[in-house]
Parts: structure tokens; sequence; C-alpha cells
């Protein structure tokens, strides 16, 4: 009997067309899913019968009530080598594999950089005059010379580093597990955690979320920061406390914010971020690139093969 294989989380419509999916036809049936997460009763009616979901990180939550509703359920495959969204310890208790895939270390790290010169040189306010039949609205700020502060130095951290070194900027980074020789290994200045929001002109966000992390950026480490200084966040939402930036970009006490990530996604339809003008807001799209969604459908499509031949890889539980 052919297995019924749900692929979850696909928003835009778009996972048919990245890769060959009819690699499977011999396992099973698949069936694309293109609805935002919902209600466990809801999710649970929605994915009853579906013996494998392969989902995108952090989007639909499968936590253990809704595995539970899930009797059917075998195999997960998540993008990525971690998702918060799921409960691994109740999926192995219930039986269900994990499996993950690599990403496309580049994305994350490429949408920082554009979020940051968009941001800085004003560019969406200047394209939309243009065409609004309008030319040149106002002044746009400079990179060379400012500092960069990088909140969490691991792998995407690093690259976002190495672009602000190109651009000719000082780079400063903290994190409670950065060391100042781990830092000086990428040409980097350690920092403490007061002094690198402080001497920011441009703070960006790269920690991973966790219960240390989350609401780090705080009213107090906002109130540190330069009126003339830019938070960037394209990590997690959670790890800023949201009333706090809303606050402070309300009040200008900030000059402005770029941020892909918020605490609730897809963002409410009434939500400040959507109409501040000094915030730039894009629809969690760090991950959402060409490259990086041929990776993860590619090797969830493998993982599904391995799984059905009884050799499992990439286990996450």
């Amino acid at each position: 009997m052919a297995v019924q294989i749900a692929v979850l989380d696909d928003w835009q419509d778009v996972a048919r067309q990245v890769v060959d999916w009819s690699a499977l036809d011999a396992i099973g049936q698949v069936s694309f899913i293109h609805d935002y997460p919902a209600d466990n009763e809801t999710l649970a009616a929605r994915l009853a019968g579906f013996e494998v979901i392969c989902v995108m990180r952090e989007r639909t939550r499968f936590d253990e009530d809704l595995l539970r509703r899930l009797p059917t359920l075998k195999l997960l495959v998540t993008g990525g080598m971690r998702n918060a969204a799921l409960d691994l310890k109740a999926a192995a208790a219930l039986g269900i594999q994990v499996s993950g895939t690599d990403s496309y270390k580049h994305a994350a790290p490429e949408l920082t950089w554009a979020l940051i010169m968009a941001a800085t040189r004003n560019l969406v306010v200047e394209a939309n005059a243009l065409r609004a039949g309008k030319w040149q609205q106002g002044l746009g700020g400079d990179l060379h010379g400012k500092t960069l502060a990088i909140l969490g130095l691991g792998s995407i951290g690093q690259r976002v580093a190495q672009f602000g070194q190109v651009f000719g900027m000082r780079v400063i980074a903290w994190s409670e597990n950065l060391t100042a020789e781990r830092a000086a290994e990428v040409g980097v200045t350690y920092v403490s955690k007061q002094a690198l929001f402080e001497q920011a002109d441009v703070l960006s966000v790269h920690l991973v979320l966790s219960d240390r992390s989350r609401g780090l950026v705080d009213a107090q480490a906002l109130d540190w920061m330069k009126p003339t200084a830019l938070l960037v966040n394209t990590a997690r939402g959670p790890i800023v406390d949201e009333a706090a930036l809303i606050k402070a970009l309300q009040k200008r006490r900030l000059a402005g914010a770029a941020l892909d990530v918020f605490e609730q996604e897809p963002l409410p339809a009434h939500h400040p971020f959507r109409t501040l003008e000094n915030v730039l807001a894009t629809p969690h799209v760090g991950y959402v690139s060409q490259q990086n969604y041929h990776q993860f459908f590619s090797q969830m499509i493998e993982d599904i093969q391995a799984w059905s031949a009884a050799e499992p890889i990439r286990l996450l539980s």
C-alpha cells in the first residue's frame, strides 16, 4: 500500500517545482499543503492518514499533544538539523523518527546584509518614491568606518562580520560563550554586553533561540543603544523583547530596525511593524532561497528513501 507523504508549510506553493518528487513514486503519494499553522484539532484533521510529514523549520509546531493525535505518523522530516517547533522527546516516546537536512549556509548572512544595506540607504523609500514620480527623498547613511556589533559569533555571525570587514567597518562581538581569543581568530574585537549595545552603529542578532537567549535584547539593552543605531534581527523573533523594541522605535530612541523574524509568524495583520516608518520588515525569508530550498527538499527525499529502506539517515531523535 502506498505511503501517504505530506509536504507541509509550503506557504509559497513552490515545493513541487524546486525538486523532482517523482523519485518517491515507488514509495508513495506526495501531497503539498499550503495552509498556515492552526490549532492542534485542526492540524490533526488536516494531517490524519499521513505516515510521513515534511516540515519547514519552526513553522508548524508539533508538540506532544499534536503528535499523540497523529497515530499514523511514522516519520517527520524537517528542513535543517535543528527545529525548536518539534518535540523530539515526545516523538521518540511515540516511535516517530525525525530526520533533518543540511542547509545552504550563505542564505541567512546574505539576507542580513541586504537588510543592512537597504535600511542604511533608505532603498525601499527611495525606490517607492521613484515609482510615484518623485526624486531623491532624503540622505542615505554610510557603513564605512562605522561599528558593526555582532550578537552571537557563530557561523552566520562570522559571515556577517566578514561582510562588515569588507565594507570597512569596525566589528565587535559578544555572547555569553564567546571569548576574546575566539573573536580575535576571525579579526573581531570581543567586548562586554553593555559595550556591544553602546558602541553599535549597526547591531545584528545571530543567536540560537534558547531559554538563555529569549528576551536577551530587552529594554535595558535597547536603552544602551545610540539613537542613531540600527537593530537587525534575522535570527529568531523572541530573542528581542518585541514590546520594548516597538516602544523604542515609536519614541525614536532608536533610529530603526530591520527585521526578518517575529514573535508570532505570520505577522498579525495590524502589527505595528507593518506600519512604523523606521522599520524595514521582511516575512522570514532568511532561509527562503532557491539553493537552500533545493537542498532542503532534495535531502528530504533522500531521508524518506532511506527510511523506506529501513536505513534512516540524519536522525534528530
